[in-house]
């Protein structure tokens, strides 16, 4: 399998890119210097690199993403906003448009790393929520208009890259009573890549985070 990551230099992106070579794909993990992706053009860039080294696309994995600052409603500005559905939201849509030739070609997948914050209200993660909330609907667009040949799924994930000292607090958030690791969505990635009937779906993998009602992580 030809697989293209974005953001896969980062905790979760390179989780999935390791994972995926372990399995014995190729892959092209395409890190914050492999293009602006809050830009049609170098999304589609990205693609033609892509396809030109690994030659081919069966797999694209989206885990770019920016904006992921606390501030208060009254604090977030056009900027904030503009970082935050860049790279999550439009990177999403137009890195999967430009690749749609090849995956369809190759009756290929995409998975789209979400997060629970497209579920749930943070007060101080005002704009990542909302790029969530759109990274989640354009998981079920992409599946409907890009079947059927080509399957789209998303991965939902908790508290799985957790800042040095707040791993107490947000196990406890969970129903689990612990948190998760990159390598947890990573084999969530590998499972809907495999999963033939799967498609406009999303796998939750919080620990059961969504399950605690009256719980606001990082509210």
């Amino acid at each position: 399998m030809r697989a293209l990551v974005t953001g896969g230099t980062g905790r979760v992106g390179s989780a999935v890119v390791a994972k995926l070579r372990a399995e014995g794909h190729e892959v092209f993990a395409a890190g914050r210097g492999e293009g602006d992706l809050s830009r049609a053009e170098g999304s589609r860039d990205l693609v033609e690199r892509t396809v030109a080294e690994l030659g081919g696309l069966d797999l694209l994995v989206h885990a770019a993403g920016e904006g992921f600052v606390p501030k208060p409603v009254e604090e977030v500005t056009e900027a904030d906003w503009d970082a935050a559905l860049g790279a999550t939201a439009k990177g999403t849509f137009f890195v999967a448009q430009a690749a749609a030739p090849h995956l369809r070609e190759a009756r290929g997948v995409i998975v789209i790393v979400e997060d629970v914050a497209a579920y749930q209200a943070w007060p101080s993660f005002a704009s990542h929520c909302a790029a969530k909330a759109a990274q989640a609907m354009l998981t079920r667009v992409l599946a409907r208009a890009l079947a059927p040949e080509v399957r789209v799924c998303g991965v939902a994930p908790g508290p799985v890259a957790v800042s040095p000292g707040q791993e107490g607090r947000r196990a406890d958030e969970t129903a689990l009573g612990r948190v998760g690791s990159p390598e947890d969505v990573a084999d969530a990635v590998v499972f809907l890549a495999a999963a033939e009937f799967v498609t406009g779906a999303t796998l939750v993998v919080d620990g059961g985070l969504l399950l605690q009602t009256g719980r606001r992580p990082h509210a």
